[in-house]
Formats: structure tokens, sequence, C-alpha cells
């Protein structure tokens, strides 16, 4: 079994996100925890595999939390869960080692894709040994395989994920020229990923309208996927 640690400063989200961790197979939790004292002195006293962290927390962020983590020398995995979407802080997540961003509000159905995808990964770092260059890209693209799957053919997982990163911590929709100006993609190239992406569900499709009486596409990433 994966030991779940869930940290949410609100009892009733933390309670939420423990009973969807319960209904998924192979994930137990270990604790909640509300604040980040506790959270780090339950990774000291209790088996933890993996904590879901909340960024906004009480007594300190959730940053804070995982940079105490790394310098304890616990290599405990996080996935951070929370509404924080500004760049800032998803860059320093990913800095100092979470394995995924979460962006509140979810579903049940996000959480499992996000803790199915870990799972794969664990499988896959427990068989040990060394690793071809296949094996490093199945190890290193397993947590951001549900981004987009089933591609069509000349479409790359590696530009779907940036796509996925630049919509999730934008503050708020973006028109695809805004999005390739994020990424540096071509204008061309982001519309035909927000298209493929929108077709598949992971984005969500809004207009807003302007002076001139014709709407502008404009694109964020769905929370429940």
């Amino acid at each position: 079994m994966i030991e779940v640690l869930v940290v949410d400063d609100d009892v009733r989200v933390a309670d939420v996100n423990a009973a969807y961790v319960a209904k998924i197979p192979g994930f137990r939790v270990a604790a909640k925890a509300h604040n980040a004292a506790e959270a780090l002195r339950l990774v000291e006293d209790v088996p933890v595999d993996l904590v879901l962290l909340d960024h906004y927390l009480p007594d300190e962020t959730g940053l804070s939390v995982v940079r105490t983590l790394r310098e304890r020398g616990h290599q405990t995995d996080v996935i951070m869960v929370t509404a924080a979407r500004d760049v800032a802080t998803v860059q320093a997540a990913m800095r100092h080692g979470a394995l995924q961003y979460l962006v509140k509000p979810f579903s049940y159905g996000g959480l499992r894709a996000k803790l199915d995808a870990y799972a794969t990964l664990r499988r896959t770092l427990d068989g040990g040994g060394e690793a071809e260059q296949a094996e490093v890209d199945r190890i290193f693209g397993a947590l951001s395989a549900t981004t987009a799957p089933d591609l069509p053919k000349g479409h790359s997982p590696t530009t779907a994920e940036l796509v996925r990163r630049a919509l999730m911590a934008a503050e708020g929709p973006l028109s695809a020229q805004e999005l390739a100006d994020h990424t540096r993609l071509s204008r061309q190239t982001a519309q035909r990923y927000l298209k493929l992406l929108e077709r598949a569900g992971r984005v969500r499709l809004s207009l807003k309208y302007g002076d001139t009486g014709r709407p502008e596409h404009r694109y964020e990433w769905a929370a429940s996927v």
C-alpha cells in the first residue's frame, strides 16, 4: 500500500481529499494534517510515501514544508494540491521536487488520474537496475501521461505537457496567441494543441466578445481532469 499524508488547512477539504484517496486501490491515508508543523511532525512519526500538500497553510507555506523536508533528508514524494496558480509558485514547487501540481477545485477523477500515474511511476522505479533511453523516457513521462492520451501521429507529448503547464500557471483563460507568447510556440502550433486538448476534454473553451463583434477564443485547463 502507498501511505498518504493529506495536508490542508480546511478540515472539510482534508476530509474530502482523504475520502478520495481511500477509494483508490493501492492507496491508504496514513494521517491528516492541517498546518505545516503538524505535517512535518507526522512525516517524522508515521511511515509516509506521498504527501498531498496544500500551499496555503496557517503557519507556513506548502513550499516551505517541501524545502524543510529536503533539508532534513526526507525523500518523501509530494504532490501539491492547491488553489495557488501563479507561475512563481508552480516553478518553485517543481524546483523543490514536487512531482505533480493539481489545481483546486478538482474532481475525484482528477485526483485519481494523478495518483494512478504516481503508482505507475512507483512500480517502474521499484524495478531497479539500469535504464535504457526508452525506460528513462517512460519514467519521466509517467506523471504527465494523463495530459493528452492517444495523441494523433505527429503530435508531441512534451508539447502537450508544455501547453498544460502554461494553462495551469495562467491567472485566467488564454488566447492562442497569449499561449504562444508564454510557451514560445508558434501561434499555429498553440492553436492546434489547444483544439486537440479541447476535443479530449482537457481544455475548456470560452468566448470573449470585443468591439468588433467577433468573439475571441480563450482556453483554460479543465481542473476536473
